[in-house]
């Protein structure tokens, strides 16, 4: 993690109107591995357009990402671009991050291979990582998340550096939804609206908890928050389904994993009272696993905040949600217990 600070300061010359703009403020490395992707190529454009980013280095493996990454470069803002392209250029480009964001995976929808493709990926970059960017924060997007992020953990523990508090699964693109498909409901704005979401990442495992929305929602009755909750799971599939079967969510969950980034690197910087919903290291509901709010702080998250009092509906689909997730999280660990660890990249 760099030590050096970043400040801005403006000195105006007294002979012109030029303004000179002096770095002196502490700034940050993020990597977007699988940057060429449909997710990577609008994240890295958020992501360059943050000013709490200095270096952004965009990773993949296809012959696109030098012009990828050209292309982000002509925007006019302070974070300097790089290209890593292959497995040979993976290290240069982890090196030294103080977030590494997996965004390297195929498709949920290309077969059943796809779970040991994007579980190697998750390895072969948790390793990387481990190995030349330990204090980073692992971002992981890729699906599934309620496997992939003990995926990660695992190889973070047999390199000896793991810490809990700096690995995250995104499930920010969830609580968005809830926020969104409320105040289209009810007629609000919906930066003004806050719901929580728990549990996990797939379609079973979201658990909206509308009961804690705010601001406090009066819902007409039980089936209204039935079919909002029903809304918010099935949001990925019928997206899915709307993009005519040519890929999943990808502007919304690059938002989201910007979103979720910048909160990350403001509780890095000392910013107080940072809380997001991230899929977590947690004992929360008898889990190793858990997604809810928590506390983010200079060393990734400072507090668990677990999930508070539930309504009744709501305790009913966590109790349905718990059998899933510990299949997904198991899934993850038995893959890192039986998988030699070669390298894939």
């Amino acid at each position: 993690m760099f030590s050096c600070s970043f400040k801005f300061t403006v000195n105006r010359c007294a002979h012109n109107s030029f303004t000179f703009i002096k770095k002196s403020q502490r700034y940050y490395k993020v990597v977007v591995t699988g940057a060429t992707g449909g997710v990577g190529q609008p994240l890295a454009l958020l992501l360059k357009m943050n000013p709490l980013v200095t270096k952004l280095a965009l990773f993949d493996v296809t012959a696109s990402t030098p012009g990828i990454s050209e292309d982000v470069a002509h925007i006019d803002s302070l974070a300097k671009v790089t290209c890593h392209v292959g497995s040979n250029e993976v290290v240069a480009a982890i090196k030294g991050a103080d977030v590494v964001i997996h965004a390297a995976s195929v498709s949920r929808k290309s077969g059943p291979s796809a779970f040991d493709i994007n579980a190697r990926i998750a390895r072969d970059l948790a390793i990387y990582t481990a190995q030349n960017a330990p204090k980073a924060m692992s971002v992981i997007i890729s699906s599934p998340i309620n496997s992939l992020v003990p995926i990660v953990s695992e190889v973070m523990k047999k390199a000896d550096v793991y810490d809990a508090g700096r690995i995250f699964g995104v499930t920010t693109l969830d609580v968005i939804r809830a926020s969104v498909f409320v105040a289209e409901t009810f007629d609000l704005d919906p930066r003004t609206v806050s719901v929580p979401v728990i549990g996990g990442g797939s379609t079973n495992t979201i658990i909206p908890v509308f009961s804690q929305c705010k601001p406090p929602i009066d819902f007409r009755d039980q089936e209204q928050i039935k079919a909002l909750t029903i809304r918010v799971r099935e949001a990925g599939d019928k997206m899915a389904i709307s993009k005519a079967g040519t890929g999943l969510a990808t502007l919304s969950l690059a938002y989201a994993t910007a979103r979720l980034v910048d909160s990350i690197l403001r509780g890095i910087k000392g910013q107080p009272d940072i809380i997001e919903c991230a899929y977590v290291r947690s004992d929360v509901a008898d889990l190793k696993y858990f997604s809810n709010p928590v506390l983010l702080g200079q060393n990734g998250i400072c507090w668990n905040l677990g999930y508070g009092k539930l309504s009744e509906f709501e305790q009913k689909l966590l109790e349905d949600a718990v059998p899933e997730l510990r299949q997904d999280i198991e899934r993850g660990e038995k893959f890192i217990e039986t998988e030699k660890m070669q390298l894939f990249y």
